[in-house]
């Protein structure tokens, strides 16, 4: 029984060194635990050839793109920038997506007119860029589903998977529609998510993703209160290897056992990353 995290940001700070033990204990954790892949989305151009080290060490695979919430310090340079690095990775196997891209109208310093055009603006260029470089997208959801289906309707990519996924039923419908699986991670461990969990026992099987958006999104197993905080506890930082156990609860929502569970997301991460799915079948 196999697992494969869809979203897994390995290189962020809360890993400690890039280059420590911290990060490879980590990975070796999640592996013990039947996690054979992860899937590492860039957030910023400083992060690229680090994510791309990252997925050639182990087993893993990369995105290449401009998170939304940096966007704000990036310039539209950094577009040709990805541009250049999606041709000269071109070959890559590892390189499956262009992501972590999207729109994020929740952060309110984000939510001005102006920046919400800049964020506009970077959003379609990039699934430009995935067009033409025949690439799936990672889309960054927060508050921003009916904009960022408006744009793929325009641009007509291939597909891709719309990360951490809490929107309406109608709008689940319509990413999968536009050959987007979606994913699910820690959240669905609280039991006051309903909404969440009804959304993720009503779809079809085969339109879902698992993930856990290490170190972010703990589950609840890892969450601490405002109070515990306050008393000195740091916030439970998630870890790829915390994915069979969020898995176990989708199961038990679900009804199915965990091994039809994992063989089924496995295959719905291959099936819309044509790239890793070439490269593991080979």
């Amino acid at each position: 029984m196999l697992w494969i995290d869809s979203h897994c940001h390995l290189d962020a700070s809360e890993f400690g060194p890039i280059n420590g033990p911290e990060r490879r204990t980590v990975r070796a954790y999640a592996a013990s635990k039947n996690v054979a892949h992860c899937i590492i989305p860039a957030v910023e151009k400083a992060n690229w050839q680090t994510v791309r080290d990252l997925a050639h060490e182990g087993p893993d695979f990369y995105a290449l793109g401009v998170h939304p919430l940096f966007v704000p310090q990036a310039d539209v340079i950094d577009l040709q920038a990805l541009d250049d690095a999606l041709q000269s990775h071109a070959d890559d196997a590892r390189l499956v997506a262009v992501g972590e891209i999207g729109l994020d109208f929740f952060v309110p310093a984000l939510c001005n007119s102006a920046m919400r055009f800049k964020q506009e603006q970077f959003y379609r260029t990039q699934l430009l860029l995935a067009k033409h470089h025949q690439l799936p997208a990672i889309l960054h959801v927060r508050r921003s589903a009916d904009r960022l289906l408006k744009y793929l309707r325009e641009v007509k990519i291939s597909g891709g998977i719309a990360h951490a996924f809490n929107g309406s039923l109608q709008q689940a419908h319509a990413f999968i529609d536009l050959g987007f699986k979606l994913g699910f991670g820690g959240a669905l461990s609280y039991e006051r998510a309903t909404q969440l969990r009804r959304l993720a026992t009503s779809l079809p099987l085969n339109a879902i993703v698992l993930e856990t958006d290490a170190p972010d999104i703990p589950p609840q197993w890892l969450y601490r209160s405002a109070a515990q905080r306050a008393g000195g506890q740091a916030q439970g930082r998630n870890a790829p290897g915390e994915l069979p156990r969020i898995a176990q609860v989708l199961a038990d929502l679900r009804g199915i056992s965990l091994t039809e569970l994992a063989q089924a997301t496995t295959m719905n991460v291959q099936e819309t990353l044509p790239r890793m799915k070439k490269l593991l079948q080979a």
